[in-house]
């Protein structure tokens, strides 16, 4: 069964419609997450690397290095900062006490070498309680458990003196004994809390982050190394190594990059960054909710807007192959109308081009086919005249032979001789013409186009040709400018020889020859007219034609070969000049115009 353009278009959209929403619908619910959080460790490890480069470039200085976490935090919601080899924070001295560590602590556990010791808060005392921050005054006693490794104490827990009398956690600090733990015992010498407004006090108060840091401390002293066992993810990039690890709470995704980098002492410390991930476990949840309603009404639309628009995009389609058809069947009177600028509308002016081509070729050819009739009917006609101009000379030669042949009138010899050379000349005449003309009309012959002063060409043929005028006591009247032209001299002095020889042929005795030169518009009008006798109006058109006389009585004898202004006709036409002739007030025209030349 054969299906319409507008059915196809219509399934054709529907199903575009539906595979984009489709598409839309899978990469949202399923691969979204994934770029998500692919997109966001991007753009993680990038911004740490930015940091790394300040960080290096700020040479340890503790007000620039503040500065510059809390300037990544505030352009780029990423908490940073840098620890130790340990996975102590470098730069908590803002946030730390002094303790006086007494002389023995725990004697059969260790003894501490050093008697004053730094111990950072931000692990043990939150920066917002101010209850336990109550307890930390510059002299009193606290005890402090910790891990010490490579001459660094990390502290775990802190135990007022208040605490410490608690019999509970005194059992609980003897079984300490049997642990690899490290318990100080000192008197607070000096105390440093940051500031709500400091440039620190924003990584002190997020407490996710300091457990992530604590937990990586933890991992970092315990084995030595970061591995897939803690949780963290070991990859490489451009500037090294780096640990991923995704943490979640309340419903939210955090995601900490880790990466080691070298102090000037050779040591290993470590770039800490968490940033958080925008709940959208939460959203994809609610796009598939929403997806059952958004495909419902989509479809809906899609159904009617596939319609119309199918309708509306074949509507055209169908108008250009109905004029096709008719096209087909050589009917050019209809045309497409064009209502867009887009490919339909280029389709519909070229078929109309080309409708009205073909129209004009098949008028073109339909014309050819006329004027090869015409030529035809013009070959017979030729074919005809010279038959019937060769049949006089031939006739006349005939006679003459006869009678010189049979040796009548033998004492006009010389006259019968003369009589068939005159024939003999004609019908050189005749055929040198014929030949001409043939060469003109066969479409091979090029002229070679020169420039000359045309008032000189005709001075010279006036000269050549004042035998003949004063045999008629005619007169020659010049009004020639001296102009130059561009055209082919020998060909144009042949068309002013044959006007000139026609206007004495048929210019009455004593009357006059005018010629002249008119200069137009980058244009010459050359002219000549003979006084005498006007040319009929419906025979003005037939003098170009071969052996065509204008004065049907003239016979043969006193007229050319009747293919001079023919000739003409065709030189003029190779030049592309405009010709013609014309009756005037007392007698004949025939003018021609030529391209000046600009000196």
């Amino acid at each position: 069964m054969k299906k319409g353009i507008v059915f196809k278009l219509f399934l054709f959209t529907t199903g575009l419609c539906m595979l984009i929403i489709a598409t839309i619908f899978i990469g949202q619910t399923v691969f979204f997450e994934r770029y998500y959080e692919s997109q966001k460790e991007t753009d993680l490890k990038e911004r740490v690397s930015a940091f790394r480069k300040k960080y290096v470039e700020a040479k340890g200085d503790f007000s620039k290095i503040r500065s510059l976490e809390q300037g990544f935090y505030r352009d780029y919601a990423i908490w940073i900062t840098t620890l130790d080899q340990q996975g102590n924070m470098k730069y908590a001295n803002d946030f730390s006490i002094e303790v006086e560590v007494q002389k023995e602590i725990f004697p059969n556990l260790t003894k501490y070498p050093r008697k004053m010791i730094r111990i950072p808060m931000y692990h043990l005392v939150h920066v917002d309680d101010e209850k336990s921050q109550s307890n930390l005054v510059v002299g009193n006693h606290i005890t402090i458990r910790g891990v010490e490794k490579d001459n660094i104490f990390t502290p775990s827990q802190l135990f007022s003196t208040k605490d410490i009398a608690n019999e509970q956690l005194a059992g609980k600090l003897d079984k300490l004994k049997q642990t690899n733990f490290v318990v100080i015992r000192g008197t607070i010498k000096e105390v440093h809390f940051p500031k709500s407004d400091s440039a620190s006090s924003f990584i002190y108060t997020n407490r996710i982050f300091l457990e992530r840091m604590k937990r990586f401390q933890s991992s970092l002293i315990t084995t030595g190394s970061l591995s897939d066992r803690d949780g963290y993810v070991v990859r490489n990039h451009g500037q090294g190594q780096y640990y991923v690890e995704n943490y979640e709470e309340s419903g939210v995704t955090y995601k900490v990059l880790t990466q080691p980098i070298l102090d000037p002492d050779g040591k290993t410390n470590y770039l800490f960054a968490m940033t958080s991930l925008q709940p959208v476990n939460e959203a994809v949840q609610m796009i598939k909710g929403y997806y059952v309603y958004l495909i419902i009404l989509v479809l809906l639309l899609t159904i009617l807007l596939s319609f119309y628009y199918s309708k509306q995009i074949a509507r055209p389609l169908l108008q250009i192959n109905e004029t096709t058809k008719k096209i087909a069947h050589l009917d050019f009177s209809e045309m497409i109308s064009v209502d867009s600028k887009d490919e339909i509308g280029d389709l519909s002016t070229n078929i109309n081009e080309l409708s009205n081509k073909l129209q004009s070729y098949i008028e073109k050819l339909q014309d050819e086919i006329e004027k090869e009739k015409q030529l035809e009917n013009t070959r017979k006609e030729f074919i005809a005249g010279v038959s019937h101009e060769l049949e006089t000379p031939l006739s006349i030669m005939k006679s003459c032979v006869s009678i010189l042949r049979d040796g009548v009138a033998t004492h006009k010899k010389d006259h019968y001789f003369n009589a068939m050379e005159k024939e003999v000349d004609k019908m050189d005449l005749l055929i040198v013409d014929m030949l001409e003309l043939a060469k003109f009309e066969s479409g091979t012959y090029k002229l070679e186009m020169q420039s000359f002063y045309i008032d000189e060409s005709m001075d010279q043929i006036c000269d050549q040709l004042i035998g003949s005028m004063e045999n008629k006591h005619l007169q020659i009247e010049k009004n020639l400018h001296h102009v130059k032209v561009m055209a082919n001299q020998s060909r144009i002095e042949q068309v002013l020889t044959n006007f000139i020889t026609n206007a004495i042929r048929y210019t009455p005795e004593g009357e006059r020859i005018v010629t002249s030169t008119i200069i137009e518009k980058g244009c010459v009008k050359v002219c000549v007219e003979n006084k005498g006798a006007h040319i009929p109006q419906a025979q003005l058109d037939k003098i170009w034609e071969r052996f065509y006389r204008a004065d049907a009585a003239r016979q043969r004898s006193t007229g050319g070969t009747g293919l001079g202004l023919s000739i003409s006709k065709k030189i003029l036409e190779l030049h592309g000049a405009p010709y013609g002739v014309q009756n005037t007030k007392d007698g004949v025209l025939f003018y021609f115009y030529l391209t000046k030349v600009k000196i």
